[in-house]
């Protein structure tokens, strides 16, 4: 059997279910390839209990977890909610196609967490991410966002430090006409390190050791509330 367990935010952020579950499968496998852990491979192996394996990218999309499902226990380990990247669905898919069960057991993940700016969840739109390369597609879903007045949150590539992560929004922000105005960052939601920024463009420009993992904001029409609750930060 296959499992997808959750490990929600923080290194004590696994469910219950989830950690006993992990700790009765022959093999423990971790996706590390999609989010800046804030916490180090050897706490998460001494926290489990048991040997764990991070696997690649490549690893997990070849398929042979489905292979090994077939004769034992499986756990894939995953940062927050194990079905916020559509990897984790096509392994669920070919695991039903191969006649494998599959279970996935959830936890918190950033999309709950960033609830904590004061910004209505409903009042999201849809959700993009700023790679390393210099590709500015990522700003063509904020402009969709920003026709309908819903806040973009806007995940960063693995590896990348917040001041480039803020030099490739500003570009392309200014290429494609998209006016920047105060900006929500959240710093490692769900650990003792969590911290919440609202600030401009040039406070944004000063600020230094911003942790990873993190995320930025653009705030679309706020109602009163959120408003209150921003300026509060």
């Amino acid at each position: 059997m296959l499992y997808l367990i959750g490990l929600g935010l923080n290194l004590d952020g696994i469910s219950a279910y989830g950690l006993e579950t992990a700790r009765r499968c022959k093999k423990i496998y971790l996706e590390n390839y999609t989010v800046d852990f804030p916490y180090s491979f050897q706490e998460l192996e001494d926290f489990i209990g048991k040997k764990i394996t991070a696997l690649s990218r490549e690893r997990v999309e070849d398929l042979s977890l489905i292979d090994e499902a077939e004769k034992m226990d499986v756990a894939l380990l995953i940062y927050g909610s194990p079905l916020t990247a559509t990897t984790h669905i096509t392994l669920i898919q070919e695991a039903k196609a191969s006649g494998i069960k599959c279970k996935v057991i959830y936890s918190a993940s950033i999309l709950d967490a960033v609830a904590e700016t004061g910004l209505q969840l409903y009042k999201f739109g849809k959700i993009t991410s700023i790679p390393k390369h210099e590709a500015e597609s990522f700003i063509e879903t904020v402009k969709e966002n920003e026709k309908i007045g819903a806040h973009s949150l806007i995940l960063v590539d693995i590896g990348m430090d917040f001041q480039d992560a803020l030099a490739s929004l500003e570009k392309a922000a200014a290429n494609h006409k998209v006016k920047l105005e105060k900006l929500v960052i959240c710093q490692s939601l769900g650990t003792k390190n969590s911290k919440i920024f609202y600030k401009s463009l040039d406070e944004l420009s000063n600020l230094t050791g911003v942790r990873k993992p993190y995320c930025i904001i653009i705030p679309g029409k706020l109602h009163f509330v959120e408003s209150e609750f921003l300026e509060s930060l």
